[in-house]
């Protein structure tokens, strides 16, 4: 009975962190709040670090990637990064620089598709629209701009399917195009206008400006949206100097099935797999004694932009990795070469969800290699190095697993399917760590909707807490270029 307690704790716990991070930038606030309430401490990569042993980090860039890092009480300079990697983003519709659509007396949001995301799933859902917004806060001549997060609660939009009277073959079928198919449905022009009215009635304070010009991004987007994005944040609508947005499901992420089994959510890829690091990382560094034997650094890494290929100055291709290393080894040691032999000894985990077994498909999976849900951590292999693990980095983290007891399985893409790729690949090449692919089991990937087991989120986190707490010892024992 403790045990499924224990499951169902840490399942409540994901769903309250899915259910704060609708976007990238969400996440990251959310995870911040986190760690900075397990003690630790904010440093900016635009300042000097000045690190001690023993104490506990992290950093954001764009706010949207986050590194956490411990480190251990008998760290010394060319000591090892233990690290979890994963990423803060997953498919979605973003809004276009001009997202302003009207036609047929409707206002349409204008979208761009990001990711690969299964575009079919996103017609008829309550939509909102949440992001990022920078705004002026200009007072008495003095020009400022804020970074402010921003999410309206409530469905203000949807995306509407057509008639099967109107598409009789819909059924044998569905092929979306992602331009002109996929705008949402924000207002009727007949009450935006009447809304319009009476908005236009509402006194304006003089001096808000954009560097003494009133904001024109009422010709980008309609009046409507960013009059309901001011009042969310309490400003005028002329105060939003530019956003990022995205359109977002309203419907929360819940435990579900008959039994409660499951996890119903969307972007469980890949914020299953962040919280689960996360979390571990916390609860292996919350005690005081946590880090007395740790002679190295332990690191969760959480990333922006894995679902278009990492290519941004926040994704794993960024130098945001190897700059994390080089300057918490620097704050120990001005010799550069002590990187070079800590890289050799450091380990990392790139965690990204995996594909569980579906019923309904099952020739879809290789027959020796089909994860199941409940049945654990999947280690990914692929000859072709769309993931990086081998031999001795699956061994390590398998041997972890045995130690704890948990459940542990493996995955190969059939030989005739392309198979995809993870953070994993990208990091071994650009830092030269040793790096093993692993993820949690689960169904509809890359939907709006998606599902996993509660049993796969616990496995997870135990098997990262164990990871963090043991791999020292572990690795000691291992001799291969030798």
């Amino acid at each position: 009975m403790a045990k499924e307690s224990e499951g169902s704790s840490v399942a409540v716990d994901l769903i309250d962190f899915l259910n704060a991070s609708p976007t990238a930038f969400h996440a990251v606030d959310e995870a911040k709040k986190r760690l900075r309430s397990a003690g630790y401490e904010q440093v900016s990569e635009r300042e000097d670090w000045k690190l001690e042993a023993g104490k506990k980090y992290f950093f954001t860039r764009n706010h949207s990637t986050i590194v956490a890092f411990a480190i251990g009480k008998k760290y010394v300079t060319g000591n090892g990064f233990h690290v979890i990697g994963a990423h803060t983003d997953s498919p979605c519709l973003k809004l276009k620089p001009v997202s302003k659509v009207s036609k047929g007396e409707y206002l349409e949001v204008g979208i761009q598709t990001y990711g690969g995301g299964l575009w079919h799933t996103w017609f008829d859902r309550d939509l909102t629209v949440a992001g990022r917004m920078i705004i002026n806060e200009g007072k008495d001549g003095c020009v400022s701009y804020s970074h402010r997060l921003v999410r309206i609660g409530e469905p203000i939009m949807r995306i509407p399917t057509l008639a099967i009277h109107l598409d009789r073959d819909v059924n044998d079928g569905f092929k979306v195009n992602t331009q002109s198919h996929l705008l949402p449905v924000l207002a009727t022009s007949i009450k935006a206008e009447l809304n319009k009215v009476v908005s236009d009635n509402v006194p304006v304070e003089s001096g808000n400006s954009v560097d003494g010009k009133k904001s024109n991004e009422n010709q980008k987007h309609h009046s409507l949206l960013l009059q309901l994005l001011a009042d969310e944040v309490g400003c005028q609508p002329y105060d939003i100097c530019d956003f990022e947005l995205q359109a977002c499901d309203t419907q929360p992420s819940i435990i579900a099935g008959a039994t409660k089994e499951f996890i119903y959510s969307g972007r469980l890829d890949n914020l299953c797999m962040s919280f689960c690091s996360l979390k571990a990382l916390i609860d292996a560094t919350s005690s005081e004694s946590s880090l007395a034997e740790e002679t190295g650094v332990r690191m969760v890494a959480l990333f922006d932009h894995e679902e278009v290929g990492s290519n941004s100055a926040q994704g794993a291709g960024s130098p945001v990795m190897l700059d994390a290393l080089s300057r918490i080894t620097s704050s120990f040691s001005s010799e550069f070469k002590l990187l070079e032999k800590a890289i050799q000894k450091s380990f990392i985990v790139s965690a990204d969800m995996a594909h569980a077994l579906h019923p309904n498909y099952m020739d879809r999976h290789e027959d020796n290699h089909q994860p199941k849900l409940h049945g654990g951590l999947v280690i990914k292999n692929n000859a072709n190095q769309r993931y990086a693990t081998n031999a001795v980095t699956s061994f390590i983290f398998r041997e972890i697993a045995n130690k704890h007891s948990l459940p542990i399985q493996d995955f190969v893409v059939r030989n005739d399917m392309a198979c995809g790729s993870t953070i994993g690949p990208i990091l071994a090449s650009g830092t030269g760590i040793r790096t093993v692919d692993v993820g949690a089991p689960q169904l509809s990937m890359h939907s709006i909707r998606e599902m996993c087991a509660i049993d796969d989120v616990k496995h997870s986190y135990k098997h990262f807490k164990a990871f963090f707490q043991e791999f020292s010892h572990l690795d000691a024992k291992i001799t291969v270029d030798i």
